[in-house]
């Protein structure tokens, strides 16, 4: 893992490295639990992993990234289920992000 995974607790680098390279959907929570952020993936490993690998270009994603405490996930079958979970997700929770 890269820079930002460094300033990672253990116990989230560890999640990261047993996710599944199949379709699904990723929520990403702050210190307090609440949830900030939810996207889909038709790849969760290398999705999400994708936000700890490497320092990014956008402020926004930057600010996101350093306000991840913890994570979960939800495998589906297919792309476009991720894509409906998410929708679905995001209007749930409205995440920050």
């Amino acid at each position: 893992m890269g820079k930002h995974s460094k300033d990672k607790s253990p116990e989230l680098r560890e999640k990261i490295a047993i996710l599944p390279d199949t379709p699904g959907v990723y929520m990403y929570y702050d210190a307090e639990g609440t949830v900030i952020y939810v996207g889909k993936a038709k790849n969760l490993k290398r999705r999400v992993s994708s936000y700890f690998n490497r320092t990014h270009d956008v402020l926004r994603t930057n600010l996101l990234v350093r306000a991840i405490a913890d994570m979960s996930y939800i495998v589906v079958p297919t792309e476009q289920d991720a894509l409906n979970l998410e929708n679905s997700m995001i209007k749930e929770y409205k995440p920050r992000y």
